[in-house]
C-alpha cells in the first residue's frame, strides 16, 4: 500500500461505499471459490471485511481511483 492513501469506510456516504464494493466485485478475474454468490451475498460479505480490518479501501492519487486491498 506504498502508494496509496487508505479511506476508513465510515467516511464514504452508503450509495459510495456499496459502488467501489459493486465495482470491485464485478470486475473480471474476481474468483469467489467455487460457490455462487448473489451480489448482494458477495457486498455483505466484503462489507464484514471491511468492518474487521481485513480489507481496506485505498485510493491511488495518480490514477485517481479506488480498490479493495487484504490488510496483510
Amino acid at each position: 500500500m506504498d502508494n496509496y492513501i487508505e479511506i476508513p469506510p465510515g467516511q464514504l456516504s452508503e450509495e459510495v461505499l456499496r459502488a467501489v464494493i459493486e465495482e470491485f466485485i464485478t470486475r473480471e478475474g474476481t474468483d469467489y471459490g467455487l460457490q455462487d454468490y448473489s451480489l448482494e451475498q458477495k457486498v455483505l460479505q466484503v462489507k464484514r471485511q471491511l468492518g474487521s480490518g481485513r480489507v481496506v479501501i485505498a485510493y491511488d492519487p495518480v490514477s485517481e481511483s479506488c480498490t479493495l486491498l487484504a490488510k496483510d
